[in-house]
């Protein structure tokens, strides 16, 4: 039995609760995840996981075993690592998530340099508004807009991106332009919604320590990009980070209104499992995205 093959399986089996996906995260047939399981449970005499037909859990000695597992593995990594370090950069596969309009905008566009720095890091990128399952999809890191709210990951703030009040040339010209956020209540109002809701957030507006809620209108959408697209088809008015609009800015497809009006920034952070160890790939990587954006 190859006892270090059978505790990497078990781990990784116990964090995606699924045999099939922890196959496919080892890049395994499911009988070379399964076989070690079994031996190393005959081995143990202990049963480490109740299954199902549809679920796998830990039993309360598999779930021991599992903590226990996790930290030697991550000794053993770590060991390989200051091994090999002195002789070549890390190398291997990372799977990162991160929202669409944050990903097309602002990540995509730096990735040259991190490819040119660490050519033997392949990335997947996962596009998406809608949160990924960090274990259950056996992501290495998130990326995530607002507070952290997840106890169990380590986050690293990255930046604040702001936003502005945008709207088409030719919406202004059909509809006329607000002066006020009160003005907006003859407006379409473009909104964003979370994946997890069907509400759009509201409009804010903030000055002078007033602050205004208005509700979006007819028109809104659960993607970054999508909001983007709306507005410059002229669709209504809305609120978008100033970042990821400014191109259009500059080729005059949008422009920015009531500008003496802010809304409250919005924190982006990095997370990860903080129960695993941050590998040599996920380490530089991380530290790359920090030191990109840190301005």
């Amino acid at each position: 039995m190859n006892q270090l093959l059978a505790m990497r399986a078990f781990v990784r089996v116990i964090d995606s609760g699924s045999f099939s996906r922890a196959s496919d995260q080892l890049n395994l047939p499911r009988s070379t995840v399964s076989k070690p399981i079994g031996d190393l449970e005959a081995h143990l005499g202990n049963k480490l996981m109740h299954r199902t037909t549809r679920t796998v859990a830990a039993t309360a000695d598999g779930l021991a075993y599992y903590e226990q597992s996790v930290r030697l593995l991550a000794e053993i990594d770590a060991l390989d690592h200051g091994m090999r370090g002195q002789k070549r950069k890390p190398r291997g596969h990372l799977r990162i998530d991160a929202p669409a309009s944050f990903a097309t905008s602002l990540l995509i566009p730096a990735l040259p340099e991190f490819h040119r720095e660490y050519p033997d890091i392949t990335l997947g990128l996962g596009i998406s508004d809608r949160p990924a399952n960090i274990v259950g999809e056996g992501v290495d890191c998130v990326i995530r807009a607002g507070e952290i709210n997840e106890m169990s990951m380590v986050g690293r703030k990255l930046l604040d991106l702001y936003y502005g009040t945008f709207a088409a040339p030719a919406y202004l010209e059909r509809e006329g332009t607000p002066r006020e956020p009160a003005d907006l209540a003859q407006h379409v109002r473009l909104g964003y919604f979370f994946a997890a809701t069907t509400k759009p957030n509201p409009l804010v507006f903030e000055r002078d320590g007033v602050r205004l809620d208005i509700e979006a209108s007819e028109l809104s959408t659960n993607d970054g990009n999508g909001l983007l697209a709306l507005l410059r088809a002229g669709m209504g008015i809305g609120q978008h980070f100033t970042r990821m609009v400014q191109p259009a800015i500059d080729t005059g497809e949008l422009v920015p209104i009531l500008q003496e009006w802010r809304r409250p920034a919005m924190p982006f952070h990095i997370l990860y499992p903080q129960n695993r160890h941050q590998n040599a790939r996920l380490t530089v990587f991380v530290d790359w995205l920090i030191d990109t954006f840190r301005d």
